[in-house]
Formats: C-alpha cells, structure tokens, sequence
C-alpha cells in the first residue's frame, strides 16, 4: 500500500495549528504500521531552503488555465524515515504566513492541480488530502482518470475556501463536475473535494455526528448527511515521544503518575516566569487562538465572577484583537490573578502544559482539539465545553472517582463558571485531586490507536475498489 499524506502544514518544518500536529506525527505512525507512506506540502517561504534538497523533477499544472510549474524539493520529516516532498514556485510562495499568500486561491488551486500529477506519476494508490487547501486534488485526479483512490480529512469545517467565479473559471474544472461545487457564483473548494474524494473523515467520532447537523455543519450538511455512509470520525492522536512529562527538556522538573509532587515545582516556576505570585490558588492555563469558536465570549460574560475565585489565569495565543484586549485589561486590572502573554510562543506553551492544575476549553465547537489531550498527557486536568473531540476525549470525574475532566453541555457562561467551581471544590480535596490527576494521566491518546483506525479505513478504500 503506497500513500501519499498531502498537507499544507507539518510540524516541526511548517506550523499554524493542529493539523500540522496531525501530519507530522500520524505518518510516522502509519510507517511504523508497514505504510509505504510520503508527504507532500507546498515549499513556503518560510521554509529553510537547507532543510531540503532540489531534485531533477519539476511538476506542472495539466488543468489550470494559466500553467504553473513547481520545482520538487525532497526532506526526510524529523525524527522518522518519511520523505517529504515539497512543491516550490517562488512567484506563489510570496508570504512568510503560510496562509498569507497574495492569491491563496490561486496558489492552492495550482498546488492541487499540480500534486495531481505527483501522485499519479509516483504510483501512489491513496492519496490522503487534508482540509480545503488541497481539497480540489480529488476533482483533478478525476479529470485524470487515475487509478489511486481518495480520502478527504476534514479538520475544521468552518474554513471551506470559498472564491468567486473566476477562479471556476480559471480552475480548469471540466463543466460536467461542476454542478454540485458552484452555487450563488462562487466555488467551494471543501465542498469539490466533499464531492469528488473516494472516502471522508474528520478528527473526532462526535464531530462526525456534528457536521450532519445545521447546527455544526457550515452550511454542507446536506452534503455530508448523503455521504454519511462514506464519512468516518476517527480521533486525532498526540505525538507521545514528542510529548512526555518524563523526559521534556522544556519542564523545569520531570515527573510522571507516581511522581506526580514534582509537578508542583513546574508550577512555581510557571508563575514565577509570567509574573504571578506564589500561591496555592488553582493555576488555569489557556493556550488558543483567541477567536469566537473557543468560547471566549463565555468568558467575557463572567470575567468578574472569575476574579473572585481562588484561582490564577495565564493565557497564551493571539486573535481577535476585542479578545486580546479583554485578557490586556484583567492583566492591568488582577496582575496578581492574571497573566496574559498574546504571542505564539511553543517552549512556554509547554510549560503551561507542565505547570498548570486545570486547562480551559470552553468552546462553542471543536472538532477535535489536541490542547485537552496535552495537558491530560501532563497531569493538567481539563475543563470543557462537551461539544465534539472534547466530549469524546473528557469525561466527568464523579463520587465513584471515575472520570478525567470536568465541563458543561449547554454552550452558556453560567454553565461554565458552575464547571469551574465543582473542579476547585476537587482540587482544595489534595487527595481526590490526586486520583483525579492520575486519571487524566493513565488516558491513551497516543497515534497509535488513530493510526490503526485509519490504516483499517485505507484497506477498506482499497477494498471497495477492487470489489468493484
């Protein structure tokens, strides 16, 4: 089985959010399964152009109505022994944000076209495409006729790729296919590839249920209700080498399930690093971009009722600038109650992760969400809102001492300041927060049960093919 993992961000070469996670740990996984597996991904800017080396092969566009050729760069990902191609053309990779592009349209549509061609002259049987960037690869390798078969990961529905009607026309996309991808005179390329790909998947088994809904399914449900015999919730993995409170250099102290006291000196030093007072008060960490779909606005309506609690907030990420704003002015208003540091910043990320009691995740949705599982792998207990991979990975802790988490159902403020009180009525209990801890702690979120999960949906793409 040879597939092809296409990806417009894998961590650590290239990396705005999870899905970077996802593409630069699943593929190791799957190797190490027997995967004949490679990567593919645009060659950013931001790229160390030494990270690569160039090879004879240029590819270009076969469809597209302005022909673009790309130079083949190949890379080994970190740690592992899987390739990574990378497609480079210096005239569409003009921004140093790899979503920044000057025609992001433009240039995604011509790395569809283009990766097209990739997977059918190296052979590949699957080629496995990841959100709306490279959504439109499945209608190209249909133009093409090819033999490898699809699957489509859905990783946030919300973000589809909706252009005008001449990038339709610029696509190259025959008029037979495009009935169902064109609507109000603009092109959906989430939808094309809903449309086209042999097979779906998104990142969490709730999620999949989710998106079939109004409610969750950003305006494509009715798509993904008929599909829904082809569509598969499969969670979302953790890198567990990468991530491992035993041996992460970033802690300022390792620790593990039955040493769980040494967690207590990454707190210290966390609050010391970000300018909060020494004190007992239950540490909550948030790391997110600080946008709507997380919750904040929950948040903002009970940020006085917070204040009262015996509790410290330290904050990482940056967004909307109404939101940075907020956490700006309780920072100035509870310097001994908040710390909010708005940048992208991975080394303290992990020791928010190491040095937090509680993470907060209260969002409105969340297809899967790996922040939650992070702090489970380091004892860092989450509170959430169950809505998607949330209510699929947290489970509330009760009497029984059973569960690893605490949240709220209905998406309201008051519902979360109620979650938040009955985990500190836990945590000033040390010996029930200590069971509660080393529940989080025993959970597997590790890529090795996901990989297996998808390793199974690869061999039943094939098989249905070679049924028919």
């Amino acid at each position: 089985m040879k597939v092809l993992f296409v990806s417009y961000e894998v961590y650590p070469i290239a990396k705005v959010g999870g899905l970077a996670d996802v593409a630069g740990s699943l593929p190791k996984y799957l190797k190490e399964l027997g995967v004949e597996i490679d990567l593919l991904m645009p060659f950013h800017k931001s790229i160390d152009k030494n990270m690569a080396i160039k090879t004879d092969e240029n590819i270009s566009t076969r469809f597209v109505k302005r022909e673009v050729s790309f130079e083949v760069y190949r890379a080994k990902l970190p740690k592992s022994d899987v390739n990574v191609f990378l497609l480079y053309n210096e005239r569409l990779m003009d921004s140093k944000e790899i979503y920044g592009a000057s025609n992001l349209g433009f240039q995604a549509m011509s790395f569809s076209d283009a990766a097209a061609g990739f997977a059918v002259d190296k052979g590949y049987d699957i080629v496995h495409l990841n959100d709306w960037q490279t959504a439109l690869i499945a209608v190209y390798l249909k133009q093409r006729e090819a033999k490898c078969k699809t699957l489509l990961s859905i990783h946030n529905l919300a973000y589809q790729g909706v252009y005008g009607k001449e990038y339709l026309d610029l696509s190259g996309i025959e008029k037979s296919n495009r009935n169902e991808i064109f609507e109000a005179g603009k092109i959906n390329f989430l939808k094309a590839g809903l449309v086209f790909s042999d097979k779906l998947s998104t990142v969490s088994p709730t999620y999949a249920k989710e998106i079939q809904t109004k409610e969750y399914g950003a305006g494509l449900e009715d798509i993904l209700s008929r599909r829904r015999s082809d569509l598969v919730g499969i969670l979302n993995g953790i890198d567990y080498y990468e991530y491992d409170p035993e041996r992460d250099e970033r802690l300022w102290a390792n620790f593990s399930q039955d040493n769980i006291e040494s967690k207590k000196i990454n707190k210290s030093n966390l609050q010391q690093l970000v300018g909060l007072p020494k004190k007992d008060d239950a540490l909550i960490g948030l790391i997110s971009r600080l946008v709507d779909q997380k919750g904040l606005d929950l948040i903002e309506d009970i940020k006085d009722e917070l204040m009262k609690l015996p509790i410290q907030i330290v904050v990482l990420g940056t967004g909307e600038s109404k939101y940075e704003d907020m956490f700006r002015i309780l920072q100035k208003n509870y310097p001994e109650k908040v710390a909010a540091r708005l940048t992208f910043d991975l080394d303290l990320a992990q020791k928010i992760y190491g040095g937090a009691d509680m993470f907060l995740m209260p969002s409105r949705y969340e297809p899967c969400g790996l922040g939650q599982m992070f702090a489970m792998r380091y004892g860092t207990v989450p509170i959430v809102r169950y809505t998607g991979g949330l209510a699929d990975t947290v489970h509330e802790f009760d009497p029984e001492n059973n569960g690893n988490g605490f949240g709220f159902v209905d998406y309201d403020a008051k519902k979360l300041l109620g979650a938040l009180k009955k985990a500190l009525k836990v945590y000033f209990q040390p010996e029930l927060w200590k069971k509660v801890v080393r529940n989080a702690m025993r959970q597997d979120f590790s890529w090795r049960v996901s990989a297996i999960n998808y390793l199974s949906l690869y061999k039943k793409i094939l098989e249905v093919n070679n049924d028919a």
